[in-house]
């Protein structure tokens, strides 16, 4: 049977460091922490990034954008989602719908979201209405709660081309 829609999962969690800038969703918010990681350590997009692979039966972020590999040290991951487009686009699927959740204790992030979405949706080539973020806490509960790291999840549907 052909298919011609699938739809991936993706999770990332990175903790929270002094000294990095805090990039959420490929934007700069204001925070006393960052995300430690090779890149950015944008969790929400490194979440969307998994979700598109995984969607495309392409593996996942480790695989094409290994962590000990030097020339993704502070690489933009707006950057790196952008060339995930181009991978799933060689393989013949294109991302149509993004879901995606960033948990995290502080800052609030929902004065964020639209720019976010802006960004995502720009970065994948789809309508900013195909891209659905939300932000939630986990209520002072785990090493999210105590403000000790940042997480992202999301679902994203593709589409077969052609």
């Amino acid at each position: 049977m052909k298919m011609n829609y699938r739809t991936g999962i993706g999770i990332d969690v990175h903790p929270l460091v002094t000294g990095r800038k805090l990039i959420l969703g490929g934007i700069d918010i204001p925070h006393k922490y960052g995300l430690d990681g090779n890149s950015d350590g944008d969790v929400l997009i490194h979440a969307i990034i998994d979700a598109m692979l995984g969607a495309s039966g392409l593996g996942d972020i480790g695989l094409h954008f290994p962590a000990n590999d030097l020339k993704y040290n502070n690489a933009s991951s707006i950057t790196l989602i952008e060339a995930t487009v181009g991978k799933l686009a060689d393989a013949g699927w294109k991302t149509i719908y993004v879901d995606a959740t960033i948990l995290a204790q502080e800052p609030v992030l929902s004065p964020h979201i639209p720019n976010m979405k802006c960004r995502i949706s720009k970065s994948i080539s789809i309508e900013s209405s195909c891209v659905n973020l939300k932000a939630t806490t986990t209520d002072k509960l785990g090493f999210i709660g105590e403000e000790k790291g940042i997480g992202g999840l999301a679902v994203a549907t593709v589409e077969k081309l052609g």
